[in-house]
């Protein structure tokens, strides 16, 4: 059965650095081809961590030289993040389809994503972005006021305000593209964080979740399938312990039940669960799918991945 599908690629499918993703997005445009070939209309969402903590912290290195360049919000970093990263995929998805004999549009939106200016996250910022820091160089950045935090046993990280999507500002500029034959990259880095005023957009301090965006994004354009890709072929409860188990289905009622037992690592895999929660459970019929890149076709046949649905 063909199906509506918003894709949300974690960062495994977009590498690191220039050289890395322009790598990556070669064998990630690869898997979204055979996916096009099967009759699926794709919107195409993904994440921007790594980028856009390298744009911010160029502009900052920047400022400190004779050429005095100004230091960028972050709604303007997450823009600039949005281009490049689309630019490498939408290209590197183009000649994947050409590749394999279809002709297809491919289009990079540069999207907005709604927030509350009274969201509570704007008081807790724990969303991390750029490169993974050692513990003295994380020390000299926190003598200067920069909020930083341990992410996962990796190092150390930036971290910024993450509030929740409302609304994403240009859905049906997605739709229409969408319902004209076209694939869509849209809402990177989870969307600029925009607040409303009046009828004046303004940008936010801040990045936004990008599997929660892809939720509303999917709400929106009325999607039958969310995927959400990330690093393992399954979501897994009592994750790397003796008794751990691999999940192959999960209704809303036994994810909360499981996040209530925090069974997932928040800043991983818990907020792919409760994004995939918030579209399987907001229309009968819709599903989450929260699998490895490589196994999306798989995926969606019902062979592998966690599927999430009422």
């Amino acid at each position: 059965m063909k199906k509506r599908i918003v894709m949300a690629l974690g960062g495994n499918a977009l590498g690191s650095g220039l050289a890395g993703q322009m790598k990556a997005v070669q064998s990630t445009a690869q898997t979204i081809a055979a996916l096009v070939a099967e009759g699926h209309q794709l919107v195409i969402t993904h994440g921007n961590g790594p980028q856009v903590g390298m744009i911010h912290q160029a502009f900052e290195a920047a400022a400190t030289t004779y050429a005095h360049s100004p230091v960028l919000p972050m709604s303007v970093c997450v823009a600039l993040s949005q281009g490049y990263i689309g630019y490498d995929l939408q290209n590197a998805l183009r000649e994947a389809l050409l590749d394999a004999g279809i002709t297809k549009n491919v289009v990079s939106l540069i999207t907005q994503v709604r927030v509350e200016a009274q969201d509570p996250a704007f008081n807790h910022p724990d969303k991390p972005i750029g490169s993974f820091l050692p513990d003295e160089e994380a020390a000299k950045l926190r003598k200067t006021g920069v909020l930083l935090m341990e992410d996962a046993g990796r190092g150390w990280r930036r971290v910024v305000a993450s509030p929740k999507p409302q609304e994403i500002i240009e859905s049906q500029s997605v739709k229409t593209l969408l319902e004209a034959g076209q694939i869509v990259i849209t809402v990177g880095g989870g969307g600029i964080p925009v607040i409303a005023t009046d009828n004046r957009l303004h940008g936010a301090n801040a990045v936004v979740d990008k599997d929660w965006a892809s939720a509303v994004l999917a709400k929106e354009i009325d999607a039958d399938m969310l995927i959400i890709l990330t690093a393992v072929e399954k979501v897994a409860i009592n994750y790397n312990q003796p008794d751990e188990r691999w999940l192959d289905t999960l209704s809303p009622q036994q994810a909360r039940r499981y996040i209530a037992e925090h069974q997932f690592a928040p800043g991983s895999m818990l907020p792919k669960v409760e994004a995939a929660v918030s579209f399987a459970e907001s229309k009968p019929g819709r599903q989450a799918l929260i699998t490895l890149l490589s196994k999306a076709g798989e995926g969606i046949a019902g062979r592998t991945g966690t599927l999430i649905q009422q």
